[in-house]
């Protein structure tokens, strides 16, 4: 959606030293150009820089929402988006079609989320459409997508992203939320790479026939990794938990994902949680005066709880 206001008449549609200058023919010269660029162009040849002000970002809701003002000469036009340059790509459209007299002008705006599929191996355009119709079609369940984890700065965001596919799990992570799904989906199909199509077959016969790391298989284990949990005190003094807690996973099969929580607790400790893709999936809450710290309680608490269960008999 986009809004305009036209404040005043528009900048002449004129000279250049060369001769007349037509938006319309360059348009028409240049169809490939994006909104922003043909006013740029445009701006450039008549003096009027166009101005580009970002009016409202919402970015707390379910999708984010943006509008930008452009200003260019006397023209002033508003555009939204679920991106900042889509708002800004429709901004620039809106004031193009008053330089152009002619609202019926419609530019091809990009859609900043969609890759260049020029750019992108084949069957690989959109890996996680690519998934749900494998798994539709092996009469496997739908994938399901968790967000496990967010941090970095606010220029430089990191999302990581849980797909859980039957049993099994892999995980992706991205700048953006939509490229830590792509990344985990894009995993899973490269397993399933050597699959014929036409071909039905049960999913633990294609990633193998364990189940994962179960509480049966903790218990029966004959790791030595394990078998030293079970005779650990999990008391001494500067112990590494979060790496012995990553030598366990390696030996039993599973992963750990931290999910370090903003609000700080009741007493004013930062709090941490520590997912283990066992089966069933293990949350443990850990909790310190930093984030490493919250993260090693974490990992101590989930190591107590593995040692409980792989004690059970």
């Amino acid at each position: 959606m986009s809004q305009s206001r036209h404040r005043a008449a528009a900048p002449p549609l004129e000279r250049e030293d060369s001769g007349t200058f037509s938006l319309g023919k360059m348009i028409t010269a240049k169809p490939g150009k994006t909104p922003i660029q043909v006013l740029h162009e445009y701006g450039m040849k008549t003096k009027n820089i166009p101005v580009y002000e970002c009016e409202r970002s919402d970015v707390q809701i379910h999708v984010p929402t943006f509008t930008f003002r452009v200003t260019v000469g006397d023209i002033t036009c508003t555009g939204e988006g679920t991106s900042k340059k889509l708002a800004k790509h429709r901004a620039a459209e809106a004031a193009i079609n008053i330089l152009k007299a002619n609202a019926s002008i419609c530019f091809a705006v990009p859609d900043p989320l969609m890759p260049d599929p020029s750019k992108q191996p084949k069957n690989q355009l959109n890996p996680i459409g690519s998934l749900q119709e494998l798994a539709i079609h092996h009469g496997w369940r739908l994938p399901e997508y968790t967000l496990s984890q967010e941090g970095g700065p606010a220029h430089k965001r990191e999302y990581t992203t849980i797909c859980r596919l039957e049993s099994f799990m892999e995980t992706g992570k991205g700048a953006s939320k939509k490229q830590a799904k792509r990344n985990a989906a894009e995993k899973f199909l490269a397993k399933f790479s050597n699959i014929s199509p036409e071909n039905h077959i049960s999913l633990t016969n294609v990633v193998g026939h364990s189940l994962g790391c179960t509480w049966h298989s903790l218990r029966n284990s004959p790791g030595e990794k394990i078998n030293l949990l079970k005779r650990s005190l999990l008391s001494i003094p500067n112990t590494d938990y979060i790496q012995l807690l990553s030598e366990i996973a390696k030996e039993q099969g599973f992963s750990i994902t931290y999910l370090d929580i903003e609000e700080l607790s009741a007493n004013g400790q930062y709090q941490c949680l520590a997912e283990l893709s066992t089966s069933p999936i293990t949350v443990c809450h850990g909790s310190g005066i930093s984030c490493g710290n919250a993260q090693s309680d974490a990992a101590h608490n989930a190591l107590q709880y593995l040692k409980i269960i792989a004690e059970r008999k």
